[in-house]
């Protein structure tokens, strides 16, 4: 996975309400933006802008539905996300583990 990348995806995942956003399409499936706002305390705006930040990152993908747009996760996206966090997470935990060990 390209760091770059990387960096956008968890840079967008660092707000809660993107977090939550991921969390009802991988609970809920494929959505329309409306059904996401009705879920969250965000309004439709504020839920599309987030959708786009989401999309840029690789983490969702939309599909036209008429004039609506249906927005699901990005599978290759997130397999690419827990690629690299398998990657880094081992070293960062055992050097969490050596520090807790000596402190």
């Amino acid at each position: 996975m390209h760091a770059h990348r990387a960096q956008l995806q968890l840079e967008a995942l660092g707000d809660a309400s993107r977090r939550a956003m991921v969390e009802l399409l991988a609970s809920g499936g494929p959505q329309p933006v409306g059904m996401l706002a009705a879920q969250l305390p965000t309004k439709r705006p504020g839920v599309s802008q987030h959708l786009r930040i989401l999309k840029q990152a690789g983490l969702v993908t939309d599909l036209a539905d008429g004039t609506r747009r249906i927005y699901a996760l990005d599978r290759e996206g997130i397999i690419d996300l827990r690629a690299y966090l398998d990657r880094v997470w081992p070293p960062a935990a055992a050097a969490a583990r050596e520090d807790d060990e000596r402190g």
